[in-house]
């Protein structure tokens, strides 16, 4: 049996290899949204099609005619839609769930095959390393037992994708809302929280939040 796991991060590049261990079943990496495609995937025929992270639209032609589990971090419909991990702490939530869905048209709104409790406590790239060992988890779940989906219940609530800008933490007030910043975009791949002057840009990594400050890594550069 072959399975597909489809993921632009480097935190996935291992699972193939474990993933091939445990269940004694053949994986397939897809890295680029290129190779992603109907005619490979016809010829693979795979079981599933596994996104631990993908930041690319599924073609229509895929999700319909192969079974394409979404893995979100947020307890849906609560939190459909973008940057879930950098919007659940901007809004002082610490624990959370990852969703397996099935991918349909609608943005986060498929049947739901299991859900699995997921700390927001740490960096940004220490969630996600986190997440990718619950997600291993699952993964293997879904392999082995090949779960039924259900109809996603409760009030659908949905998250807008971040924008570099809101990454800004000139007008936060409080030192615990500045941590929360700084932490949850210290991963690769996103733009770090930051200040500016008139010359000159500020941005912050690895922060520690000690009594009444912050300790952090800082990379100042030249506006332009």
């Amino acid at each position: 049996m072959i399975n597909v796991i489809a993921s632009n991060h480097t935190w996935h590049k291992d699972f193939v290899k474990s993933l091939s261990e445990i269940t004694a079943g053949e994986f397939i990496l897809i890295t680029n949204k290129d190779e992603l495609t109907f005619e490979l995937l016809n010829k693979l025929q795979p079981r599933y099609i596994f996104f631990p992270h993908w930041s690319y639209i599924i073609p229509k032609e895929i999700y319909e005619n192969f079974e394409c589990i979404i893995f979100h971090m947020t307890d849906v419909p609560y939190g459909r839609g973008g940057t879930p991990l950098q919007n659940l702490i901007a809004r002082g939530i610490y624990e959370t769930k990852i969703t397996a869905l099935r991918c349909e048209a609608e943005l986060d709104a498929g049947q739901v095959y299991m859900k699995y409790p997921l700390s927001l406590y740490g960096t940004a790239e220490e969630i996600y390393i986190r997440a990718g060992r619950i997600i291993e988890t699952m993964i293997v779940e879904m392999v082995s037992n090949k779960p039924a989906s259900t109809p996603q219940e409760g009030e659908v609530v949905c998250f807008t994708r971040r924008k570099p800008q809101e990454s800004d933490i000139s007008k936060l007030k409080e030192l615990e809302q500045a941590f929360d910043y700084i932490r949850m975009l210290d991963a690769e791949g996103y733009p770090h929280a930051f200040l500016e002057t008139d010359n000159l840009r500020f941005e912050f990594q690895r922060p520690s939040l000690k009594q009444g400050k912050i300790i952090a890594d800082v990379v100042i550069t030249k506006k332009g």
